[in-house]
């Protein structure tokens, strides 16, 4: 209840409505007499912020948040929460909520109950709501960044650290969830500029050195980027992501005392992630040895542990292809001519990772009128928000379309283009979404962005898929897991490939990777054509550029063209049944 307990519940709450300056001294005496008094402390923030007195209001915010949080109902849910018991937490915070449904400290701890289930559009709007009772609560500000910054939407997230910031300068959590918003928006210098100060700051700190790593490697400082890990592990030598991603340099190689590092660190029990990092990086190291048994055994075990963390069901993109295929009609495509944003400038490249979309994202951004950005998550974000809207299942963007009025397209299309705005630094007339896994959204993007030029990138099927086999990836990718999954994955690709070939003769471009290893100027200047640009010397001389990237081929992108990839498969063979099967004749006919 939001009033002081010597007050009749609605007096004191109308008088700081009606008449904020009589409140005041009363709600100062109530919180003087019980400072745990925490009602009074929020009607307190409330007459105070309508006087305009914001500094005070704020520091009124957060002592009723540290009153509430002596409370021993608070103690009981903040302990539930430490020891993983959501139910129990989940229960007495609707319970306390229900008597003080402004209990600004009881909101923040359902929304992060709420984001570690997975629903972040729900903490969002909690944490909002806990904003809107308590605008100096720091804490909910900083979580509400988080949880932007986890939806991808890493402009906002921005903006919110800003205003956290400003009030709480030091705090090194938040600066660090700045440093890595600000890499994700392009804005590196000022990324690593903060990164710097951190690690100068708290050296031993094994997950920041790690992410001053991460950073340096994607603005290609990789000896920097190398001294950092190095720094991590010297600071938690089992720390497997580290070990994974001095492997993912893919210019590194162990020593024998590394190997043994890392071995030692498996058999001292580590954490799940610790270990299935741990394993990825250990066939790293036995594969540049030469040993394929030894590396195949790690790849293995990494695969099984992480594909034990997913419910990856190759079934949904199977059924997803198979709906776009009834939905994407001869009939519906012409129905659909032009019904999009007409905005030329998205240049989308799109395959399966490890299928040399990063190689042509570099070649293209040598060019000077196009820019590379990143992988851009808006596309399946987009795609899967109208899948839900429409009352489906978050795959079901082809029933979705199927609803749809020109006009929503393009709505669609703009709102794309706003959306990936902040990510254009350059002034260049076009720009790249790199996503590879948008050849499941293609006809959704040819849809809504009918001009926007769409690049297929296609490996062998044996090559691609077991790279992918033997990569581990930050985020998603849950096919990657199980060479079954994997071949089913690519042949679903292919299939959907196939058929906008058929409805969409010549919208699609597709570039051949062993191809391109043999005739880079021959496959450069027909992708050229096909963008209408004219041809460029700087697009052969991409391994000068020193643009920033992301991706696991961030280094060998930073080398001329080579077929070191190739046939990487092979010494494989006797393991890698499963995905020859599910593959079926691909590997002699997946250039079409």
């Amino acid at each position: 209840m939001d009033t002081p307990s010597t007050d009749k519940p609605i007096s004191m709450a109308a008088l700081v409505e009606s008449d904020p300056a009589a409140a005041l001294p009363r709600l100062r005496a109530a919180v003087a007499r019980d400072p745990a008094l925490a009602p009074a402390h929020r009607l307190l923030a409330r007459a105070l912020r309508k006087l305009g007195e914001e500094a005070e209001a704020d520091a009124a915010d957060m002592a009723a948040v540290r009153a509430t949080a002596a409370d021993p109902e608070m103690l009981a849910i903040a302990i539930a929460l430490q020891d993983g018991d959501l139910p129990q937490a989940e229960g007495l915070l609707r319970q306390r909520l229900t008597r003080l449904p402004t209990d600004a400290a009881a909101i923040r701890l359902i929304a992060e109950l709420a984001a570690r289930l997975g629903r972040l559009p729900d903490s969002e709007r909690l944490l909002r709501r806990a904003l809107e009772i308590a605008p100096g609560f720091t804490a909910a500000r900083a979580n509400l960044a988080n949880v932007l910054y986890k939806q991808s939407r890493y402009e906002e997230a921005a903006k919110v650290l800003d205003e956290v910031l400003e009030r709480d300068p030091a705090n090194p959590g938040n600066r660090n969830l700045m440093a890595a918003t600000l890499g994700r928006i392009g804005d590196y210098d000022e990324a690593l500029k903060l990164y710097g100060e951190l690690t100068e700051t708290f050296p031993d700190h094994a997950k920041l050195q790690m992410s001053y790593g991460h950073m340096l490697k994607t603005v290609g400082r990789q000896d920097e980027g190398i001294a950092a890990y190095r720094a991590a592990l010297a600071a938690q030598p089992d720390l497997g992501e580290v070990w994974w991603s001095l492997a993912n340099l893919k210019t590194v190689e162990f020593t024998d005392a590394d190997v043994g590092a890392m071995e030692a660190a498996l058999e001292g029990n580590p954490a799940h992630e610790d270990a299935l990092h741990l394993h990825f990086a250990l066939g790293k190291a036995y594969a540049d040895r030469g040993d394929a048994q030894a590396a195949f055994r790690h790849y293995e075990r990494g695969n099984a542990l992480r594909s034990e963390e997913l419910a990856y069901d190759p079934q949904a993109i199977t059924d997803q292809v198979d709906r776009m295929i009834a939905v994407m009609t001869p009939e519906f495509v012409a129905a659909h001519k032009d019904v999009g944003d007409p905005t030329p400038d998205p240049i989308f490249i799109l395959g399966l990772p490890r299928a040399g979309s990063t190689l042509l994202e570099q070649i293209l951004s040598s060019h000077s009128q196009v820019e590379g950005t990143m992988e851009l998550p808006d596309i399946p974000a987009m795609a899967m928000r109208e899948a839900r809207k429409s009352g489906g299942d978050l795959r079901d963007w082809p029933d979705a379309v199927a609803e749809m009025d020109a006009a929503q397209f393009a709505e669609l299309g703009a709102e794309f283009l706003e959306r990936t705005r902040v990510q254009r630094k350059s002034g260049k007339p076009f720009y790249i979404d790199k996503l590879p896994n948008n050849w499941s959204y293609a006809g959704f993007i040819h849809l809504i962005l009918p001009n926007a030029k769409i690049i297929d990138a296609r490996r062998h099927p044996m090559d691609c898929c077991f790279s992918n086999f033997r990569q581990h990836f930050a985020k998603g990718q849950g096919f990657s897991y199980s060479l079954d999954h994997i071949g089913r994955y690519y042949a679903d690709y292919v299939r959907a490939m196939d058929h906008y070939d058929a409805v969409l003769p010549g919208r699609i471009h597709r570039v051949i990777h062993e191809r391109l290893l043999d005739d880079p100027e021959g496959e450069v200047r027909a992708l050229l054509a096909y963008l209408d640009l004219p041809f460029e010397e700087a697009c052969l001389e991409f391994h000068r550029n020193t643009r920033a990237v992301r991706t696991a081929s961030s280094e060998q992108v930073r080398r001329p063209i080579n077929r070191d990839g190739v046939g990487q498969w092979e010494p494989y063979r006797e393991w890698l049944g499963p995905l020859e099967k599910a593959l079926g004749d691909l590997p002699t006919t997946y250039v079409r």
